[in-house]
């Protein structure tokens, strides 16, 4: 993907970035590359690779979403898709969640390099973070590769009541959102809206967006071993 192709593809979605905001995410793309040479944080490093596989694919679940409150990015790695939309939506904050200290102090060097405000790195499990800010966050996401049944427990007593909590998930997207519909219900969510779309590339990416209807029991999340081993 092009840079002019992804200003395009933006722009026809709704969202025109600024010049700063462009050489924010040019800086993004050359800080994670030189940055990649100290700790392994992506395969993925060629310029136009990453502004369709990391940028573009950030944010093609919110271009539609009404962009404002607090979000929490679970499993950020190096910041996709939280610091990203950071760049894109200046007014929202955001907590990047992530409990790899390594990846914790790029992300630090990032939003210093990037000159971002409002935006706060946390070295945290999702899991341990939910037990101490509950129903907090007006969106929560994550970028993850565990199932979604195990997901939504991880992550969704971090959801505030009439919130969302948006699962990216890639082409058999449809089919995890139905096998978790359990662990959706019981942890307070409904499906409001499962959106397909695809990557410049042709990847499929399906994205779910889970409307908090209702208070998530305070016995959720349970310990890590045991969601994984027993998912809802």
């Amino acid at each position: 993907m092009t840079k002019e192709e992804f200003i395009r593809e933006l722009a026809g979605s709704g969202l025109s970035l600024s010049s700063g905001q462009l050489e924010q995410l040019d800086s993004y793309a050359a800080f994670l590359k030189e940055y990649n040479e100290k700790i392994n944080l992506t395969a993925i490093t060629d310029y136009e690779d990453v502004l369709d596989k990391h940028f573009y694919d950030s944010l093609l679940g919110f271009l539609d979403l009404k962009m404002e409150g607090v979000l929490a990015d679970i499993g950020t790695g190096a910041g996709f898709p939280g610091a990203v939309l950071k760049v894109c939506y200046p007014d929202l904050k955001v907590v990047l969640v992530e409990p790899i200290r390594k990846r914790c102090v790029f992300l630090e060097g990032l939003i210093e390099k990037l000159g971002l405000k409002d935006i706060e790195v946390i070295n945290s499990r999702g899991e341990d973070l939910s037990l101490v800010e509950r129903e907090k966050y007006d969106y929560v996401t994550a970028r993850a590769v565990s199932s979604l049944d195990i997901l939504i427990e991880v992550c969704g007593a971090l959801v505030k009541k009439g919130g969302c909590f948006v699962a990216l998930r890639g082409a058999g997207g449809k089919e995890e959102i139905t096998e978790a519909s359990k662990a959706i219900k019981t942890m307070g969510f409904e499906v409001k809206e499962i959106k397909e779309k695809q990557l410049h590339d042709g990847s499929k990416r399906v994205i779910g967006i889970l409307e908090k209807v209702s208070e998530t029991p305070k016995k959720f999340p349970r310990k890590y071993s045991i969601i994984k081993q027993k998912p809802l």
